[in-house]
This record gives C-alpha cells, sequence and structure tokens, in this order.
C-alpha cells in the first residue's frame, strides 16, 4: 500500500517472487471509467474506488480459498479501504511503502504510467492514512533496496517455521 510511485508494483513483485506466491497488479482490477478519470487528471473518489476495493478483496479471499495468499499491490490509502477488503480477507496483512513526497515525486518522472499523472500525487498524500499500529502489516521506507524490502517483508510474513 502507498502513495503513486512508492514502488508497489515492482516491490510487490519482488515480495512475491521471494515467498513463493502469486503476485497481482491491483491496477488491473480498476475499471475503464476508473481510469479514464485519473488519466484526465482527476482523484477518485470513495464511490468510484468501492467496487475496486471489493474486486481487490475478492481476489484475495477467492486466493485464501484455493490455500494459498497472494501479494497485491494496491494503493489502499484510507483506513476504511482496508477495512473493507479486510471484510473479504480478514487475514489480510499490508505492507506500507512509505517515503517523503519530494523522493516520490522525483520517482515519478523516471516513469510513465498509463493513467497515473504526477499532478495527482497531491490528492494521495492528502488522501492517506499510514497503517495503524493495530493493523495487520509492517511500515517499510522506500529508500531501502528492493532486495532489502523484499527480505523485510519475507520475514515479517514467511509462515511460521520458515
Amino acid at each position: 500500500m502507498g502513495v503513486q510511485g512508492c514502488g508497489k508494483s515492482t516491490a510487490g513483485q519482488a515480495v512475491a517472487a521471494r515467498l513463493g506466491l502469486p503476485f497481482l497488479d491491483g491496477d488491473d482490477l480498476h475499471s475503464v471509467s476508473n481510469k479514464q478519470k485519473m488519466a484526465s487528471g482527476h482523484p477518485l473518489t470513495d464511490a468510484d474506488r468501492e467496487p475496486w476495493l471489493r474486486a481487490i478483496g475478492r481476489e484475495l479471499a477467492a486466493g485464501l480459498q484455493r490455500g494459498t495468499a497472494t501479494v497485491i499491490a494496491c494503493s489502499s490509502l484510507k483506513r476504511q479501504y482496508r477495512d473493507l477488503i479486510r471484510s473479504y480477507a480478514p487475514e489480510t496483512q499490508f505492507i506500507h511503502l512509505d517515503g517523503s513526497r519530494e523522493l516520490i515525486a522525483e520517482r515519478l518522472t523516471q516513469r510513465d504510467h498509463e493513467y497515473m499523472p504526477p499532478t495527482l500525487l497531491d490528492s494521495q498524500f492528502a488522501t492517506l492514512e499510514p497503517l495503524g499500529e493495530d493493523e495487520a502489516g509492517i511500515r517499510l521506507d522506500i529508500s531501502l533496496s528492493l532486495d532489502e524490502i523484499a527480505a523485510a517483508a519475507a520475514e515479517a510474513f514467511a509462515p511460521a517455521g520458515h
């Protein structure tokens, strides 16, 4: 979880590989209308996000029903969004990829995203509610290397005995 440009997809793929789990980019579950709205520079509303968050929750729950966890990259900026996801898959744990606005803005200048323009970064930070102390998960600084992020996540989330 985290704002655009924090490295969710890249880190998610690395964490999934380290843990031997499937990976899904939550962006792939957005509706066409959500993608068009963001591409035009307009942030999504809670109502826009709700079906997307439900789809993410269903994907997590379906994986658990098959007997495997799934790593999904998803902004999950607000506590209520994470709660909605957990309503489908209560075992869900989050990795909050956290970094300064300046570092993330710099990273955004080095990427071309299909529908998330850098102009939405301020709205993302305004919406962000950091992972709460009572929420299952960890906070990792995005200044860590990709390998360090994957290793810390693997250590935090590896099944007992591994």
